[in-house]
């Protein structure tokens, strides 16, 4: 009920746009590789901004 109007941080963010973003690669594997390793590579951007806002 408190965190009802807690913005999200921006680690918080980028979390949940890696899991989309993982989520559509998963289902693309197999149905369409270009595409699926087009979200792989963005996850994977997405994964090197997480490390750096970690560091």
């Amino acid at each position: 009920m408190f965190g009802l109007f807690k913005k999200k941080t921006e680690l918080e963010k980028l979390q949940d746009k890696y899991k989309s973003l993982m989520k559509e690669w998963h289902a693309l594997s197999s149905v369409n590789r270009a595409e699926s390793d087009k979200k792989y590579a963005e996850a994977e951007d997405i994964a090197k901004q997480i490390e750096a806002l970690n560091s």
